[in-house]
């Protein structure tokens, strides 16, 4: 089991995410309770395209590719995120993650978050405007 984060680092990460920032401070330190920390070994695929998306990711530390193929769409550092689709439907993923470098992760389940959004509905449109400026960027990548 990987070692504890304190929750305050936790939550003033969350907080630099767009779709939690408009969240205030208690909020963000109860979502950070939530998570859970997994490792990644340079090579591991973190989640697989077309599997269905249990969760949400933020990098605490190390790096990851967003790929489709052997296309890489992104390179995710620390303070970066993935999966936040999966929140809002469950959905499938839509392209691999693999760590490219030993690799710390908070996970959030899709369960934590629906039981914290039911009771913080003001998270709502933050995450959609995110969804929506990482869909268009994806789809402009793709156009390339």
């Amino acid at each position: 089991m990987p070692g504890a984060v304190p929750i305050g680092p936790l939550a003033e990460m969350l907080g630099g995410v767009p779709i939690f920032s408009s969240l205030p401070d208690r909020h963000l330190r109860s979502l950070a309770k939530e998570l859970q920390i997994q490792d990644a070994e340079p090579g591991r695929t973190i989640v697989r395209r077309g599997e269905s998306g249990l969760g949400f990711y933020i990098v605490l530390s190390g790096e990851a590719e967003v790929r489709r193929g052997t296309r890489r769409l992104a390179t995710l550092n620390r303070g970066q995120f993935f999966g936040e689709m999966s929140l809002l439907d469950g959905g499938p993923r839509s392209a691999d993650v693999v760590a490219t470098q030993p690799t710390v992760l908070g996970v959030l389940s899709r369960w934590e978050f629906v039981a914290f959004a039911d009771t913080h509905p003001g998270i709502y449109p933050g995450m959609l405007k995110e969804c929506a400026r990482r869909l268009r960027e994806t789809d402009q990548k793709l156009s390339e």
